[in-house]
């Protein structure tokens, strides 16, 4: 089979075909670091690679897999990344940070964990902003990641390493983190399928600065193959304290379901959004389709006030208070825009953080009061098209000026309240880049 071929398989065909023994584990291997090193240059997708490893998982794979009886996971020889701010034993994490620019974890994080277990290979870590600060991608260690659409736009962030490589073929299957939208905002850019599922659906350790907003999740060009990471990824883990219980279900037997009958919202605004006319068009054109699946559709403003200072206290603070003490000797290692955020948090009274908890515990309960009526919530991702690679924040949209994080208004809400929360792509913009229709479930 060809090079090409195998890189773009799905991670569905791809455990299949190596199951029946008709690719082998190494050739996929080999197949996704050629491509690496040819796009990688340009993209800046990954920032450590972990290719020696990753053949000698290879072949190791494939000696099992000629092991009469032998078990095999159901992701046995599929290639992987994992976002840089997450922990990987024995390999470098530096969170994006020059701060930890030669740090290396002696354990791996649950995710790691248990997609190494189900027979996955991994073949690098994705660039970062610096602890996932900002919804675009570059940092002082590694520079630049670009989007694979236009290397001019940035793919957004702070997933933006993992949605570039998905959607460049440089690997099928991605974790992500979200604390503001993070996975949500570069499947958007980048034209592939995010989910951040509910809060401790899938267990995090370490903890970040903003643990009380933070999800891992897969990032991938399908739902079937998110449905197939996230059988692997759910369930409790000890060292999350907020892990959810429960008995496992299996994702991928549930999209035989049906969406027929299902009471669906569609919001343009939510109440307080400005957003591109185009991008609003493009994803009020998708919200209609699904009146083709058999669901009730409605054109419902909540009319919610914006959460947006509740969740920058308790964002930015977090971070804040993590890296403060870092400000003396190496503020030049800093971004300076994380540094403006951290000298600001700085000056907030104790009371401003509490303060932000009950408003997220009053946003909780409006949003909880509307989901009683309705099943799905279906807005824009992001509330503009991808913006030039390198900026932090655009500044204004469709001529109307916002504050740095008012591009991401559909995304940040979600993590306050903690539901499940996808983006799917839903079209593009005349200048052919992806747009994404969020879809946020109870």
């Amino acid at each position: 089979m060809a090079s090409a071929e195998l890189c773009w398989m799905t991670a569905v065909e791809l455990a299949a075909a190596i199951r029946r023994k008709k690719v082998s584990p190494v050739e996929v291997v080999d197949a996704v670091l050629a491509r690496i090193e040819k796009l990688n240059r340009t993209l800046n997708a990954y920032c450590t690679m972990t290719a020696d490893l990753a053949r000698r998982e290879a072949k190791a794979a494939e000696r099992a897999l000629m092991r009469k009886g032998e078990r095999l996971g159901p992701l046995h020889g599929v290639p992987f990344s994992i976002k840089d701010l997450i922990i990987t034993k024995g390999v470098r994490t530096t969170w994006g940070s020059k701060l930890y620019a030669d740090h290396v974890p002696e354990e791996d994080a649950p995710a790691v964990e248990r997609l190494k277990a189900a027979g996955a290979i991994l073949v690098g870590k994705t660039n970062t902003p610096a602890f996932g600060w900002i919804g675009a991608t570059h940092n002082l260690v590694f520079g630049i990641t670009r989007n694979p659409w236009n290397p001019e736009r940035t793919p957004g962030g702070s997933s933006g390493g993992a949605g570039a490589a998905v959607a460049a073929g440089m690997a099928p299957l991605a974790v992500g983190t979200d604390g503001g939208g993070s996975i949500r905002i570069p499947s958007c850019f980048s034209g592939i399928f995010g989910l951040k599922p509910s809060f401790g659906r899938v267990p995090v350790y370490p903890f970040s600065g903003a643990w009380s907003l933070s999800h891992a999740g897969p990032m991938t060009r399908t739902v079937a193959d998110a449905a197939l990471m996230l059988n692997v990824l759910a369930g409790p883990d000890e060292r999350d304290p907020h892990s959810l219980p429960g008995q496992p279900i299996d994702y991928v037997k549930a999209l035989r379901g049906t969406l027929k009958g299902l009471r669906v919202a569609w919001s343009s605004t939510l109440g307080y959004a400005t957003v591109d006319p185009e991008i609003q068009a493009v994803c009020q054109r998708a919200a209609k389709r699904f009146k083709e699946f058999g669901c009730k559709l409605d054109a419902a403003d909540p009319g919610w006030a914006s959460p947006y200072e509740a969740w920058k206290v308790i964002f930015c603070g977090g971070i804040a208070t993590r890296l403060a003490p870092y400000l003396p000797e190496r503020r030049q290692d800093i971004e300076p825009g994380l540094v403006r955020i951290i000298e600001e948090a700085l000056k907030w009274p104790p009371t401003s953080y509490v303060q932000a908890w009950f408003d997220r515990l009053t946003f909780y309960d409006h949003v909880r009061k509307f989901f009683a009526k309705y099943d799905l919530l279906l807005t824009p991702t992001v509330a503009c098209p991808p913006f030039k690679a390198g900026l932090e924040n655009p500044t204004e949209i469709a001529g109307r000026p916002i504050p740095d994080y008012g591009w991401i208004p559909f995304t940040y809400p979600f993590n306050l309240t903690g539901q499940p929360a996808a983006s799917v792509p839903c079209g593009f913009t005349r200048d052919g880049l992806p747009v994404g229709l969020q879809i946020v479930g109870r």
